[in-house]
């Protein structure tokens, strides 16, 4: 690979797009220049974007290209972040680069086609504040690098998965697992199931900007390959494999490994077992994601990610009727009253990969670690590292669950809070990711 290459994100899927463009931008193959506020939508299975009386069609996959790459922008009205996750909201986000549409489930989706190095300054200061400090980032920004490049490589491969090979259920299991959407008209889109991606509307500061330059063009490598390198706020004290996570194929740059300098006294740290994973959960064992230092976490989070604060051990309560309606929406399905929760498998950092869901109607297993998350919460829970604990039983239905759990995402591969505080102690970006990403090597790719 000799020069940087461009990408393309996907930013909104709706029926309707409102954007601004600040500047002067073109469309493909014309001279003519547009400015201002515009609408974009789909009139007759084509795409359609007008402007007061001016009405022009959009030919797929193209759009409007700016005429000065380093100052002009567009705005992008009421974009949707934290899609299905506990902060969800929606934000208007300016963009560099060129805007396009291509049209998706009956609807129209706005892309936004700019450089692989421009895309990663905006995801390292979406991902986390890009006052953090410079180890840190440079250490992002080479795993952002390589989970792009390994999945535009594994798109060019003709490796794509079919949602069939995802989904497994019969009477008595439900397993499925979300993987990045494997994306047909663009390379990634722009929010967690990706990489969080918003633009330039958070770069208020310039070390996001530094640790892409100074790692320009650096990935990590496990033999011949790009690694598909993972990422999550905190592993809970020990990261997970992929496998059990995602797809089943052991990735070896991306095993489950103890995030501190040494194995913690007085814990048996074979988390598959479920005495020695409760102990774990309901402890609260040294790590470098176990932190309460509030400059750090300040300097790291970004603004709705610091609204949570208890990341590494949390709690939550539920009356039975509240959890069996929780459970009754989020799977569809009508257990009546909930008479157990039996974990099955867990995997190496104690997150549930199987979860047995014991109902005075319906039994059903389901997998794996985010579906267990979707249907225990109104949103998601924080981790599937949890333990359970029923009381007020009365004639054998328990009228309240407490959920204890550990960490905050799947916990594979870099731990985002464990680095910040890895760096944060002095550790340079390359020891962080030797750290979390064993086996690995970092290359230059141009």
């Amino acid at each position: 690979m000799n020069k940087i290459p461009n990408v393309s994100v996907a930013i909104l899927n709706a029926d309707e797009i409102s954007f601004v463009l600040y500047g002067n931008y073109h469309l493909e193959n014309s001279k003519e220049i547009f400015q201002g506020e515009f609408k974009a939508k789909l009139i007759d299975g084509k795409i359609v974007v007008t402007q007061d009386e001016l009405e022009i069609e959009i030919k797929e996959n193209s759009g409007f290209f700016p005429m000065d790459n380093e100052n002009d922008s567009f705005m992008i009205r009421d974009v949707v972040i934290g899609i299905n996750f506990h902060w969800e909201q929606k934000r208007n986000q300016k963009f560099l680069g060129a805007i396009k549409f291509v049209k998706e489930n009956n609807r129209i989706t706005a892309l936004n086609y700019l450089s692989a190095e421009d895309y990663l300054v905006s995801v390292i200061s979406s991902e986390m504040s890009p006052t953090s400090s410079l180890e840190l980032l440079k250490a992002h920004s080479i795993i952002s690098r390589s989970w792009l490049f390994a999945q535009i490589e594994r798109k060019e491969k003709g490796k794509l998965k079919e949602v069939k090979e995802r989904f497994f259920e019969n009477n008595e299991e439900r397993i499925r697992w979300y993987d990045r959407e494997d994306h047909l008209l663009y390379d990634v889109c722009a929010d967690d199931h990706c990489q969080r991606y918003q633009g330039i509307t958070k770069l208020y500061a310039h070390n996001a900007q530094t640790a892409v330059e100074m790692t320009r063009g650096l990935v990590l490598y496990y033999g011949n390959e790009i690694c598909d390198a993972r990422f999550s706020k905190s592993c809970g004290g020990v990261s997970e494999a992929f496998e059990n996570v995602w797809e089943p194929t052991p990735h070896p740059y991306l095993q489950s490994i103890v995030d501190y300098k040494y194995y913690p006294d007085e814990y048996d740290l074979d988390l598959t077992v479920e005495e020695n994973a409760v102990k774990w959960i309901k402890g609260n064992p040294p790590a470098f994601c176990n932190t309460t230092d509030e400059r750090v976490i300040s300097e790291f989070l970004v603004d709705y990610d610091r609204e949570t604060k208890d990341f590494y051990r949390w709690k939550v309560e539920y009356s039975q009727s509240e959890l069996a309606n929780i459970i009754r929406r989020k799977s569809g399905v009508d257990f009546g009253e909930i008479l157990d929760l039996q974990p099955v498998e867990r995997g190496y950092s104690g997150r549930l990969i199987k979860l047995k869901i014991v109902g005075s109607k319906k039994t059903l297993t389901i997998g794996k670690e985010l579906e267990i998350r979707s249907v225990l919460a109104d949103t998601h829970l924080y981790s599937s590292a949890i333990a359970i604990d029923k009381f007020e039983i009365k004639n054998g239905v328990p009228q309240k669950f407490v959920i204890w759990g550990a960490g905050w995402g799947h916990g594979v591969g870099l731990c985002q809070i464990g680095a910040a505080v890895m760096a944060d102690m002095g550790y340079k970006f390359d020891e962080i990711l030797a750290h979390y990403f064993k086996n690995s090597t970092i290359k230059k790719i141009y």
